[in-house]
Parts: structure tokens; C-alpha cells; sequence
């Protein structure tokens, strides 16, 4: 494998060139700046790319969803599959840059810049010249050699049917019990999607602290519901009961084999970093935007998204999309990246691990995912209090 190796010690499966909103105000800009600096640079030669991952926040929020916003830009910010970042503020926003960057921590100065709209008398020729000197800065990132277990991983499924528990979740729970016993990382999260399978989770827990934490979790989130009076086992979605899933507990069982059989090492807070290595659970809800991003606000190079149903939905990370029948992988190939439907005509689970490894290898070495060759990725924020 080569992977990118980052001055703090982290590695990156991608060496692109963020832009970054504070604030949906000015996404707008960002995107005329993106688009000019592209025609300048021939599209940023000797880079993965140059993305804007615009969002609508940034203002008008209080409280957690403030907090939120914040924690997730600041955590893009270090993700590693950014070799730099231009962060663009308006300037009389909530999410001021003068407090984002003074809670971002430590960070390379020649790697991340800061611009504020209405400090400027043209801010499009600033921008601009902020990311010639940032491309400039990461454009010589060259790959180095690598393990697969240096990668993190996000597990997540989204438009299950009734083959998800069958096929495409059991391989990644294999997958994930591989990476983890050569020491890496993965994270499960949908949180929702957990409720009435939990104690398969619970039982994992490595110590006492551990399970509590993951209670706390989950009755923190039952908890959400009722305050928004909403029927907790309400979750199978019409596509779910189309595809054969007739309940909560049906899919839920389906979602945790997606976690394998390892031992849970850690429970993540929405917006909380990893910190420790093996199997991570992660509070966040089961929409597949918000739970994508999550993950890799976590620090996930990749996500890994069973559908029975299909979706073209790609995060800010390479998203790697697996069928769970070979019916929708042979109808959109231009959406999938892997067909785990084989299991069901004949191919032994050892045997498609091993081609998905390889398939992963691929994809962590630069091969774009689908998502990447459409241009389909996206920011998504939790919310989940008031606007002002």
C-alpha cells in the first residue's frame, strides 16, 4: 500500500485540497473561488482535487448544534486526506474564525489558511491566491509506503433490504475483525439502528466503563426521540419494507454485524476524534448524510456502505459502496463499488474477503470509488436544536 505520511504522525489516503465555509453565507464565494483557481491550475495537477464542501450553518445556532458545526469543520480541518485547507469566514457570523481558530489547536500554518470576506476589498482574488499558496505548499505530497491497518475505517449501511444481514454487513463485520487483528481501527455508528440489537454491542464491551458509556449512548438517544415525541421503533424506512425488512429489529440485527466480533474498545460522542485502536461505536443518528460525515469527522479515511436499495450519496471521504444482491450491482455499476451479492450465488465468504480486501488495497492506493468519479460528495451537520 502507499499512503500520504503527515507531519503530526497521521497518515491520509488522499491528498486534496479543502475549502472550508464557516458559515453558509458565503458559499457562494467559496465556489467562484474554487472554479477559477481549477481553470487556473489545470485543475490542480499532482493532486487528488481541489472540494468545496459547502453546508447551510454556521449561524444563527445556539447551544449543541453550535458546537456541533464548529467541532465538525474543525475536525475537517485535520482530517489527513487533506494535504491543505482555506478556511472561509464571513465575518459577523456565530462561528467566528478568531474562536474556531483558537479551539482548532495545533496546526501547520503552511498547510491551513484563514480568510474573512469582509476584511477584504475583493475577496475572490484573495481567496484565490490563498489556495495558489496552499497548492503550492502540498502539491509535492508523494505516497509513501503503508499498511492497511493505518487506515480507519467507517462502517454504515443505508436503503437495506432483506439480504443486508444476509450478505453485504456480515462481510464487512469479517473485514472489520481483519483490520482490527492486524491492528487497525474501524467504527460503527446509526445509533438508531442499534435499538433492539444493543445487547449484542453490550456484550463486546472490553470493561465496565466501556459499557456504560455505550448505555448512555443509546438511552441518550431513545432520549431524543421522546423529547421530540416520536415513536422509537418507528425506523424501517418504505424502501426497507420493500426490500423484505419488516422491522426495527430486523434491520438493527442486520446494522451490528457490521461490528464483527471484536472486543468494542471505545464510545464515541458526536464530533469526539478517534483515540483508540480496534472496534469504535460512535453516537450519531442513521441518516446516511449525517452519519457518513460523522464517521469521518471521526477520522475515517473511508467509509464503508452496504445498500440493498442503492444510493449514489458519496461523504468527504471515499466512499465505498457494496450491494447486498448482484441484481442491483449489475443495474448500477456506475453508483457500486463491490457486489456482495456473490455469497448468495456460490462464492464462499472467505474468498469475496479476500477480493474486497483487494478491492480496498486498490482504492486506498488512489483507485477513485464511485462517489469520487461522479463528483458526489457532501457535507452533513447534526442538528438538533433551535433556529434563530
Amino acid at each position: 500500500m502507499q499512503i500520504y505520511r503527515r507531519a503530526n504522525g497521521d497518515v491520509g489516503g488522499r491528498n486534496e485540497l479543502w475549502i472550508l465555509p464557516t458559515v453558509g453565507c458565503v458559499n457562494g464565494i467559496a465556489r467562484q473561488i474554487q472554479n477559477r483557481f481549477l481553470k487556473e491550475t489545470n485543475n490542480a495537477e499532482g493532486t487528488d482535487g481541489v472540494f468545496l464542501f459547502s453546508h447551510t450553518y454556521g449561524c444563527s445556532q445556539l447551544g449543541d448544534d453550535h458546537i456541533n458545526t464548529r467541532t465538525m469543520l474543525q475536525n475537517m480541518v485535520r482530517h489527513p486526506n487533506a494535504g491543505a485547507v482555506l478556511v472561509i469566514g464571513l465575518g459577523c457570523e456565530n462561528n467566528q474564525v478568531a474562536a474556531f481558530r483558537e479551539t482548532l489547536g495545533d496546526i501547520d500554518p503552511e498547510r491551513v489558511h484563514f480568510m474573512i470576506c469582509q476584511q477584504q476589498d475583493d475577496e475572490i482574488e484573495a481567496g484565490i491566491e490563498h489556495l495558489h499558496q496552499l497548492y503550492n505548499v502540498m502539491r509535492n505530497d508523494k505516497r509513501e509506503p503503508g499498511k492497511l491497518s493505518e487506515l480507519k475505517f467507517g462502517l454504515e449501511c443505508g436503503g437495506s433490504d432483506g439480504l443486508s444481514g444476509i450478505t453485504a454487513n456480515p462481510m464487512l463485520g469479517r473485514f472489520s475483525d481483519y483490520v482490527i487483528a492486524n491492528g487497525g481501527t474501524t467504527v460503527l455508528t446509526e445509533v438508531p439502528e442499534m435499538f433492539g440489537a444493543e445487547q449484542l454491542l453490550m456484550d463486546h464491551c472490553r470493561d465496565e466503563a466501556t459499557f456504560e458509556k455505550l448505555v448512555t449512548m443509546v438511552n441518550d438517544f431513545k432520549q431524543y426521540f421522546i423529547a421530540h415525541d416520536q415513536p422509537i421503533y418507528e425506523n424501517p424506512s418504505p424502501g426497507n419494507k420493500a426490500g423484505g425488512i419488516t422491522t426495527l429489529e430486523d434491520k438493527s440485527l442486520g446494522c451490528t454485524q457490521k461490528a464483527g466480533s471484536s472486543v468494542v474498545g471505545d464510545v464515541l460522542r458526536y464530533g469526539e476524534r478517534l483515540k483508540t485502536p480496534g472496534l469504535n461505536l460512535l453516537s450519531a443518528p442513521g441518516n446516511d448524510a449525517v452519519a457518513t460525515s460523522a464517521l469521518a469527522g471521526a477520522g475515517c479515511h473511508m467509509v464503508l456502505f452496504s445498500t440493498g436499495r442503492g444510493t449514489p450519496y458519496g461523504g468527504f471521504v471515499p466512499t465505498v459502496k457494496i450491494a447486498t444482491n448482484s441484481e442491483l450491482a449489475a443495474k448500477k455499476k456506475h453508483w457500486l463499488d463491490f457486489d456482495a451479492g456473490q455469497l448468495i450465488h456460490g462464492k464462499a465468504m472467505p474468498q469475496l474477503l479476500e477480493e474486497f480486501i483487494d478491492t480496498i488495497v486498490e482504492f486506498a492506493n488512489g483507485k477513485q470509488t464511485c462517489n469520487e468519479r461522479n463528483d458526489f460528495r457532501e457535507l452533513a451537520i447534526f442538528k438538533s436544536g433551535v433556529t434563530l
